[in-house]
């Protein structure tokens, strides 16, 4: 049998994997819960990685075989110490000759513009700007995680929808749909449930918030549609930070592309986005097709084997 390969997509809520043979025929895929990696837990992280990884050679079966090269780009991964944890966890699992890793921002940047320049931007879960300027330079902006960053993501939008529904509750704010809308999500009987439910939720479960004040916007709850406002103006510096940082300023033409949950061809945020960058990056030339990070895993492990 041929060389294969396995890519690794690992986000905050789940974990896509992919596995093809040296000419990049996807031979099997599985999803999987999110992998991305915590500070001082790389070591759960790697047991979801290894856990999917022997699921998707199982179902493609050819088990008993081993790849050549794993290929795994995570969220969480951005600082060396993170990575560095993350590779020794996965070298114990034994799962492939050769390791790669990278964060899932640099295989979504691999898989919209290979190695030519671009900026990609990723809000899901989290958010992240990375870019590659014409003479190969690379660059980031944001990704500092949910606790001091991830500005524009679906995480912020859902710490920001509880806050405004518990401003509404006490007439600090003017009444919204949201508050109807996120004590039905949470199944909390009133605001005052929210602290205790805040208190015990993931990040997952506040990103999951997202969708609902999306949900608010479009059917017209104006502070929700700030909420969205505010996200785009956000995700729009991320864009418009790399773009003077690698391609000399805003005004330049730029490749930009999209990816993460929030971004998808034809989100409201997306939409929204599209037309702000008119405007505030006009060098942006946004690419319209679809970028899927698993598949720029793969494509950085055949580029190792020469493939």
């Amino acid at each position: 049998m041929s060389a294969i390969v396995i890519g690794v997509d690992g986000g905050g809520t789940q974990t896509r994997v992919q596995v093809a043979d040296e000419d990049g025929k996807v031979l099997g895929s599985v999803t999987a819960p999110g992998s991305a990696v915590r500070p001082g837990a790389a070591a759960l992280s790697a047991q979801v990685v290894a856990a999917a990884v022997q699921q998707v050679l199982a179902e493609a079966g050819i088990a008993d075989v081993t790849p050549r090269v794993l290929s795994v780009g995570i969220a969480g991964a951005g600082r060396e110490a993170d990575r560095d944890a993350l590779r020794r966890a996965l070298l114990e699992h034994e799962l492939a000759t050769d390791l790669l890793v990278q964060t899932d921002a640099q295989v979504a940047l691999e898989d919209a513009f290979g190695d030519g320049p671009g900026i990609l931007l990723a809000a899901g879960t989290g958010s992240i700007a990375v870019g590659r300027s014409p003479a190969g330079r690379s660059a980031r902006a944001g990704g500092f995680g949910p606790v001091i960053g991830d500005e524009g993501s679906a995480t912020w939008l859902g710490h920001r929808a509880l806050a405004s529904v518990c401003a509404a509750s006490d007439g600090r704010e003017p009444e919204t749909a949201l508050t109807g809308a996120v004590l039905t999500y949470t199944e909390c009987d009133d605001v005052q449930g929210l602290v205790h439910w805040a208190a015990h939720a993931s990040r997952a479960q506040f990103a999951a918030l997202a969708p609902v004040v999306i949900l608010c916007a479009e059917q017209g709850d104006v502070r929700a549609n700030t909420l969205c406002t505010l996200a785009v103006e956000e995700l729009a510096l991320h864009v418009r930070a790399l773009a003077r940082e690698l391609f000399v300023d805003e005004r330049a033409a730029c490749p930009v592309a999209f990816t993460g949950g929030l971004l998808g061809p034809r989100a409201f945020l997306r939409r929204k986005l599209e037309h702000r960058l008119k405007g505030f990056v006009p060098g942006a030339q946004v690419k319209s097709g679809d970028v899927v990070p698993v598949r720029g895993a793969v494509r950085a492990a055949l580029r190792l084997i020469g493939a």
